[in-house]
């Protein structure tokens, strides 16, 4: 072994090599006589510290240590969507085929397919002098998205060799390009990046497109941009997942990276199998054509979960910088910080509070910094929308996962247990939730849903405020102290709740819900509040108009009127005319 660096301590996913200067910080290794795939975490003068992604089981002290001389990285090209991988980007399909239900150690299978021969348009020629970004050649990855083959961050140059449109694989050299300095680019369908390093963008844009989700509670109280970063913190059992299956399913982003981090395996078996049966609502195809899963489940290795988050990220961005917008969905980066955790626990690191190692906020920032909304380096615009899952212990928000994430973020999707637990879904709570992009987005929600939108937004978040203040006092003194007007913002208030708040997931009505429909249901509820409010100005008293089950039939309004019928809303005014008219010529 003499001259080779062999391994020393061996501590779970920490490995250590002793006096060595071979390798160099964040330098992808292989380690061991199985060649596991590690990461230089930490150098001393006298020790080198290496994270590896793979199990350590049946590792022993004196194998040899490889280095690859450079970062970790994932392999970027077509072939990502429609597919499954780890959180390293090995493919699990592939996998499986070759090993069967459980990842071997050492398993070494490119991400892509490298023998498939995909239908390539090149589009450009000998002579063209091309920039970095620059898209050089397209394909259909599948029949929903076009993948563009783009020049790779730091190269640039004048096209000395082009092949001609036509079938290649992955793998196959289709462009050569002479740099400044003289140096020959061969440039392939794919290619390759460090997972913790961001890919540069020309320029970042401000946040003033919404990620339009048909969520009513979303899209209306707590709205996220296209680029934004959006938390939905809970509880065991509050609907994390469930709202993310549904913002993937239904938001307009052009590509979903789903990343299970650290989650059950049922509950990511479940989800792989919920996508493949989904169609695409816009295209009619299946989901998974435009969708790309991690699975990095709780019984994987804990360092491949602290790394799959990078890897979903990186993905993103790739499709980000052909000109799409793409939402990636983090479940859950609570799971990603016990990996930071364990990680640092056995590197002797000081713990901070709860045991998190202190750079748990930088570590945060850097991932939440990379959405945004961007003009990309081939001029296009593309935006990466991260949606991260909280799973504080207990529902306890005040846990440093949770406090240190709001730090990072603009846009606050609390969910209740209690809300949960009485079938109110999404159980977003609306005193506990907030957003700040709402001076980004009134704009264009002004232009393109009509000004009203924003005003009774801002009424029926009034309407709730004020519900929430009232009911401290029934809790005190009962409902039936209350006067008449006090009374109705309760009624209106439970209305808004029920009625336009809780949405059924599995109601082909209700699951997706477009903004027009939106604004009308505000309008008819806001509508019926100011016609009973002047009622009651008259002394007639509310019990009279509850009787009527005029309350109770608007309720039902996001059941009884499709989506494609928003005219018949309007019907229900000239019903709430007839019903108060009745009530006050009887009084007559």
């Amino acid at each position: 072994m003499e001259g080779k660096n062999v391994i020393y301590g061996i501590n779970g996913p920490v490995v250590t090599v002793k006096n060595t200067k071979s390798f160099s910080m964040m330098e992808m290794v292989y380690v061991g006589s199985e060649r596991l795939i590690g990461e230089v975490i930490n150098i001393t003068s006298d020790k080198t510290t290496i994270q590896v992604y793979e199990e350590t089981t049946g590792l022993k002290p004196g194998e040899i240590v490889e280095g690859t001389g450079g970062p970790m990285k994932v392999c970027l090209g077509p072939g990502l969507l429609d597919n499954i991988f780890d959180g390293i980007e090995r493919p699990l399909k592939a996998i499986e085929e070759k090993s069967g239900a459980f990842i071997s150690k050492g398993c070494s299978i490119s991400a892509l397919n490298e023998d498939k021969l995909w239908e390539t348009e090149i589009l450009v020629k000998v002579g063209d002098i091309l920039s970095e970004g620059t898209v050089y050649a397209t394909c259909e990855e599948t029949s929903i998205i076009v993948h563009k083959c783009m020049i790779p961050p730091g190269v640039q140059g004048e096209v000395i060799e082009a092949m001609p449109s036509g079938k290649y694989r992955v793998n196959d050299v289709i462009l050569k390009l002479k740099g400044d300095n003289g140096d020959v680019h061969e440039l392939t369908l794919c290619q390759y990046w460090p997972i913790r390093v961001p890919r540069p963008v020309r320029e970042r844009l401000p946040s003033t497109i919404p990620l339009i989700t048909g969520q009513r509670i979303i899209d209306t109280l707590f709205p996220v941009s296209k680029g934004g970063v959006a938390a939905v913190p809970g509880g065991f059992g509050t609907g994390k997942t469930m709202t993310q299956h549904q913002l993937a399913k239904w938001c307009d982003a052009d590509i979903i990276v789903y990343v299970g981090c650290g989650e059950r395996g049922n509950e990511m078996s479940q989800v792989v199998d919920e996508f493949s049966k989904l169609i695409d609502p816009k295209s009619g195809k299946p989901m998974t054509q435009r969708t790309i899963l991690i699975a990095n489940t709780s019984n994987m290795p804990v360092a491949a979960r602290e790394a799959s988050i990078y890897t979903g990220i990186t993905l993103a961005e790739y499709y980000r910088d052909m000109g799409y917008d793409v939402a990636i969905m983090a479940d859950s980066t609570s799971r990603w910080a016990e990996a930071l955790r364990e990680i640092s626990g056995r590197l002797e690191e000081m713990p901070a509070e709860e045991g998190f190692p202190p750079y748990l906020p930088s570590r945060l920032s850097e991932f939440y910094e990379r959405a945004g909304r961007t003009k990309v380096l081939g001029g296009l615009e593309g935006s990466v929308t991260i949606i991260g899952a909280v799973s504080p212990q207990g529902s306890d928000f005040s846990e440093p996962v949770t406090q240190n994430t709001k730090r990072f973020v603009r846009c606050f999707w609390a969910l209740d247990k209690s809300l949960a637990y009485s079938r109110h879904y999404p159980a977003i709570n609306w005193m506990n939730s907030y957003s700040e992009y709402f001076a980004d987005l009134d704009k264009w929600y002004i232009q393109n849903v009509g000004e009203t939108f924003v005003k009774y937004r801002k009424k029926i978040a009034s309407i709730l405020s004020e519900e929430d203040k009232l009911l401290e006092i029934v809790k005190l003194v009962g409902a039936d102290v209350l006067p008449d007007d006090q009374k109705l913002v309760i009624e209106i208030a439970r209305m808004i709740r029920v009625g336009f708040l809780q949405q059924n997931a599995f109601h082909k009505d209700d699951t997706f819900v477009p903004l027009e429909k939106q604004k009308k249901m505000m309008k008819i509820i806001l509508y019926l509040n100011k016609k009973v409010r002047q009622l009651i100005a008259t002394s007639i008293p509310i019990s009279r108009v509850m009787e009527t089950g005029i309350f109770d039939r608007l309720t039902r309004i996001k059941y009884d009127v499709p989506n494609d019928q928003l005219d018949k809303i309007d019907d229900y005014k000239k019903e709430i005319d007839k019903i108060l008219n009745k009530i006050i010529s009887e009084k007559v």
